[in-house]
C-alpha cells in the first residue's frame, strides 16, 4: 500500500493517510483516467468496501479526492446505510478527516486558504468549487485544457468525447453553450475543462 500511494500524494501526508487505510476490509485502487470523476467509493458484494482513484490527478487533488473517499467510508461505517452520500454526516466526517492535513507541510500557501473556505462547508465535489477547481489546476501536468470561464464568449470548444459546443452568456452560475451540430442549448460550470478549437 505505501509504495503505491506515495508517488501520488504529497511525502507528509503519507503516514497519517496509512492510518486511516488501516481497515482490514477495504481496499485502494489507483485507476485509468475516467472523465467523469476523480473518485468513487462502494461497498462490494463481499461485504469489503473499495475506494478508487485516478492516477492522473497532481498529488494535491489526490489527497483530496483520497480523503473523500475515505470520509464515505467512514461515514457509512459511523451512521449506516440510510445517510445520503453527501449529506451532512459525510461533510462533518470529511470537515474531521481532512483538518489533520491542511497545514503548510503538506499544502502549498497558494492552496490552504482556498481549501480551508472550501472546507466550511464541503461540495460533492472539489469542481463545482471553481476557485479551488481553479487553484488546483496550476498544480497539473502541463495540457492543452482551458476552463470555460477563461474561454472568449461565442468561441468554439470540444469535450473529451468530441462534441463541439459555442459559448455563450452566463447565467447566475452556469454558461448556456449550444452544441455545435444540433443546435441544442446546454448549461456548463465555468470550471469545466474543454479544449479551445478557434485559437
Amino acid at each position: 500500500m505505501q509504495e503505491r500511494l506515495q508517488e501520488y500524494i504529497p511525502e507528509n501526508a503519507l503516514s497519517r493517510v496509512l492510518e486511516l487505510l488501516e481497515h482490514d476490509n477495504l481496499d485502494v485502487k489507483v485507476k485509468k483516467e475516467r472523465k467523469t470523476r476523480h473518485g468513487d467509493y462502494k461497498r462490494l458484494p463481499s461485504g469489503r468496501h473499495q475506494i478508487t482513484v485516478n492516477s492522473n490527478l497532481n498529488i494535491y487533488r489526490f489527497l483530496i479526492t483520497l480523503i473523500h473517499e475515505i470520509a464515505h467510508f467512514e461515514a457509512y461505517k459511523t451512521y449506516g446505510r440510510e445517510i445520503k452520500p453527501h449529506g451532512i454526516e459525510w461533510k462533518q466526517t470529511f470537515q474531521h478527516l481532512m483538518l489533520p492535513f491542511l497545514n503548510p507541510e503538506i499544502f502549498p500557501s497558494e492552496i490552504l486558504p482556498v481549501l480551508a473556505k472550501h472546507f466550511k462547508n464541503p461540495k460533492a465535489s472539489s469542481d463545482t468549487d471553481v476557485q479551488l477547481a481553479y487553484t488546483l489546476k496550476q498544480f497539473d501536468a502541463p495540457n492543452d485544457k482551458t476552463f470555460i470561464f477563461e474561454l472568449p464568449l461565442h468561441s468554439r470548444f470540444k469535450l473529451y468525447n468530441g462534441r463541439v459546443f459555442q459559448k455563450g452568456e452566463k447565467r447566475r452560475i452556469r454558461y448556456e453553450c449550444i452544441e455545435v451540430e444540433t443546435g441544442k442549448l446546454y448549461l456548463f460550470n465555468p470550471n469545466a475543462e474543454v479544449e479551445l478549437l478557434n485559437k
